[in-house]
């Protein structure tokens, strides 16, 4: 059963949060969010088209930092099951996104054609 301090979790918290500050003014992160960072194009694009009726722009900061590292996770990475990673998301929008984040966290990975 995963936990909080699960290093895979934490390693998740930290990407999601280079991911959400990059967003805001330019910084010093990490190479995991240069990596996803380096795929963004492609990424964003697939998160439009599973959640067409939001731009980019008008995603929350959060939600869209989860989505960029899950949608890698899917479609770049590819090292563990669907399921798993987007459980994973679900669990970060808890932790960083607001009452509605989880929802539209699931709906948009749901969308995701893997």
């Amino acid at each position: 059963m995963k936990t909080p301090l699960d290093p895979r979790h934490k390693r998740r918290q930290k990407i999601v949060e280079n991911l959400f500050k990059i967003d805001f003014h330019k910084q010093r992160i990490d190479d995991n969010a240069k990596t996803i960072l380096s795929h963004k194009d492609f990424i964003d694009k697939k998160i439009e088209s599973a959640a067409p009726e939001f731009s980019i722009d008008k995603i929350n900061k959060a939600d869209l930092a989860i989505l960029r590292l899950a949608v890698y996770e899917l479609l770049v990475e590819k090292k563990q099951p669907p399921k798993v990673i987007i459980d994973e998301a679900i669990e970060l929008a808890k932790e960083y996104g607001g009452d509605s984040s989880p929802s539209f966290v699931n709906g948009a990975l749901g969308n995701i054609k893997l």
